[in-house]
């Protein structure tokens, strides 16, 4: 990979004023975190929002003018690794597209004939190969697609995959989802089934999702509360941007909305920055939520 770090120049604070601040974004053209080199990894998470039909044409929610905008965002920032929420299989055509032409994904849509939402994983084949992958509902059927058993009304799946590090040599997992917006029975069990999975490797993981709940909230606490995972944004060496809530829903970005939004990680994996993305091209959001990232660094294979 080649790149550089980010200069210091376009770091923030880490702490929230008492009052909102001014609102700083980086400036056209460039990348809170862009490509970094190896042995470190530039990962994120990032709900895209589906695709609506039938939606006024002034409305920010319109695919056609958030692709553009979304497009300048995954050139600039080019993370090796990205776990996405929402997409659609033409969305998700167009995002690795727009990563670039050596970028591949592993995911398909969560309905019984493998359409609608899904939760891919993208990656970048010049960094990365796949070792092995696999997709299940959440559910009491996970081999089921399409299943759901748990509360809640819309299927929900879980990509995972094992990755080779081609630079560095290491393997790691990584795992992508969405998690119910509404019932918190599903969310739980879901973190349960989580909870398994990383659980059931040896190597070390990061975890990437809309979780549909504010940290410090279950599932947050069920998965990060007994030392499996921890959330990159409280171990990380560096914080780039304030506390954002992730989903500021094309308004202002917000200290006070929830962070929904993580990008949780084993304890072995160390966090070299995080942050969460407000930038806005031409006064427009790529998309409703707004994209976590970090840069992490695995330990030498065991």
């Amino acid at each position: 990979m080649t790149g550089s770090p980010t200069p210091r120049s376009k770091r923030f604070s880490t702490l929230a004023p008492e009052r909102e601040p001014a609102l700083a974004f980086p400036p056209r053209g460039s990348s809170l975190i862009g490509p970094v080199e190896a042995p470190e990894l530039h990962v994120m998470s990032y709900n895209i929002r589906r695709r609506l039909p039938k939606l006024l044409p002034r409305n920010p929610d319109q695919w056609r003018h958030r692709q553009p905008l979304m497009r300048r965002l995954l050139a600039a920032e080019q993370p090796a690794l990205v776990g996405v929420q929402e997409a659609l299989f033409t969305q998700a055509r167009f995002v690795r597209q727009a990563l670039g032409e050596h970028y591949r994904s592993l995911g398909y849509g969560r309905e019984k004939n493998t359409g609608g939402e899904g939760c891919p994983i993208f990656y970048d084949s010049r960094r990365l190969q796949v070792v092995d992958w696999h997709q299940s509902a959440l559910s009491d059927t996970p081999n089921i697609p399409g299943s759901a058993s748990w509360g809640n009304r819309t299927p929900r799946v879980v990509v995972e995959a094992i990755f080779l590090d081609l630079t560095t040599g290491i393997r790691f997992q990584a795992v992508n989802t969405h998690l119910d917006h509404r019932s918190r029975t599903s969310r739980l069990r879901s973190a349960d089934a989580l909870r398994s999975i990383v659980q059931a490797t040896p190597h070390p993981t990061i975890m990437t999702g809309d979780f549909n709940t504010d940290a410090d909230t279950n599932p947050y606490d069920q998965l990060t509360g007994h030392g499996l995972l921890v959330d990159t944004w409280n171990t990380a060496e560096e914080r780039l941007t304030q506390v954002w809530g992730t989903f500021p829903n094309y308004g202002p970005p917000k200290h006070n909305r929830k962070r929904i939004d993580w990008v949780l990680a084993t304890p072995d994996v160390t966090v070299m920055q995080t942050g969460i993305n407000v930038t806005r091209y031409a006064g427009g959001w790529p998309s409703d939520h707004a994209p976590v990232q970090a840069v992490v660094r695995f330990s030498e294979a065991k």
